[in-house]
């Protein structure tokens, strides 16, 4: 067949580890022989943002925003371990965190359903889509070690010089402290995504916070939720016939789990880090989690919502069989190519990630599974298969 064109360039941010080596495979078995691949490259795997000081990066993220679309592999947040490991200049960020603070957009992360994984909830029959903030909190924040006998403060300093303060603590003991900080334009720009993304969906939509213990902080989440939701969607809402509402992350919890699913769950940036593996666990496998981050001026971005699968790279590295579930990162890359291909009125182009999400589901639910989902699948007969045979018994069906 001849292969199927790309008029405009997707960004193709690289990562780290066996979500790398997944990387090339799928490339190699499942897209370069039926398109002609066309993507601006960046390695963002650990070694390469060492050697940049990370401006590769931020690059990557400038060239999404350039170009509209982007997929990303799972990438490595150094810790004090991996400093040491790759010999690094510094401990970098989140190469995650740097691109959504570029892009000031929203994760929206969704399970994949297939037959014969069961959530672990008995009630849920939908899927739950995670809408995580994308800017902020943690991901951006400033911390320090405090001796014993120092005193942390926070200081805002206005424009004409005069200061207001309140204490953090008084520390008769060594101990921590952290700044973190957002803004009402991103906090604004979450709500309107998170609005649009609804309506898209039809389906309701819950934001929670800790408003009760954070008077400030999370209070002023849920005061602009409120006010662009009563201004600019209320009207919207009624019409479609779906419901916005807040409540305590607490009480979000409990209703999550006592739900039959579909809806959107909203989230501050790192509640929805940790509730989204949650739900993906909970719904089977982070293997099997989609995740794409959308910004104000239309920018996608999509990558797996796990990590770098470190246990199985280095079997790998050892020269021993892996059977690592691909299905979260090639669904990056359809998510992808769905995208452009609807952007650049490329109907081939989208045609195409549809039918290779469908072979790839089929696979699971014909019982040729990777061992992870071996263990959860409940279908009478299935075969395990090691990282490479599952992408080429997904060609097969192809």
């Amino acid at each position: 067949m001849e292969k199927i064109r790309m008029t405009t360039p997707l960004v193709e941010m690289d990562g780290d580890e066996m979500t790398r080596i997944l990387w090339k495979m799928i490339k190699e078995i499942l897209l370069e022989p039926y398109i002609e691949l066309n993507t601006e490259y960046y390695d963002l795997g650990l070694v390469h943002r060492n050697d940049t000081n990370d401006q590769v990066t931020v690059d990557s993220a400038h060239a999404a925003r350039k170009y509209g679309v982007a997929v990303k592999c799972a990438t490595i947040t150094p810790n004090a371990q991996r400093v040491e490991e790759y010999n690094l200049k510094e401990m970098w960020k989140s190469p995650n965190g740097t691109i959504r603070a570029i892009l000031d957009g929203t994760v929206f992360r969704k399970p994949i359903i297939v037959k014969g994984i069961n959530p672990y909830i008995p009630t849920w029959k939908k899927p739950i889509t995670i809408a995580r903030h994308a800017y902020g909190d943690v991901y951006k924040n400033a911390e320090l070690r405090a001796p014993a006998g120092s005193k942390a403060e926070l200081v805002i300093t206005h424009s004409d010089g005069t200061e207001r303060r309140a204490l953090i603590h008084d520390f008769q003991s060594e101990g921590i402290v952290q700044g973190i900080h957002n803004l009402d334009e991103s906090i604004g720009s979450f709500a309107r995504s998170c609005f649009n993304f609804a309506l898209d969906q039809k389906e309701d939509i819950w934001f929670a916070t800790k408003d009760t213990i954070s008077k400030t902080y999370d209070h002023r989440f849920k005061d602009v939720f409120q006010e662009i939701f009563d201004r600019e969607y209320k009207e919207k809402f009624d019409d479609a016939g779906i419901e916005y509402f807040y409540t305590l992350i607490d009480d979000a919890v409990a209703r999550v789990v006592r739900s039959e699913g579909g809806f959107i769950w909203a989230c501050k940036n790192y509640d929805g880090d940790v509730m989204s593996d949650m739900l993906a666990t909970a719904f089977g496998s982070l293997g099997m989690m989609t995740s794409v981050l959308v910004s104000p001026d239309g920018t996608y971005e999509y990558e797996a919502a796990h990590g770098t699968v470190t246990a199985h790279y280095r079997k790998h590295l050892r020269g021993e069989s892996t059977s690592t579930n691909s299905i979260a990162t090639l669904f990056a890359w359809t998510g992808a190519l769905r995208k452009r291909g609807e952007l650049d009125g490329n109907e081939a182009l989208s045609a195409f990630a549809d039918k290779l999400e469908q072979a790839a589901i089929r696979t699971i639910e014909e019982g040729v599974m990777t061992g992870d989902l071996a263990r959860l699948s409940t279908l009478p007969e299935r075969r395990t298969v090691d990282t490479e045979t599952f992408l080429q018994e997904i060609r097969l069906r192809l």
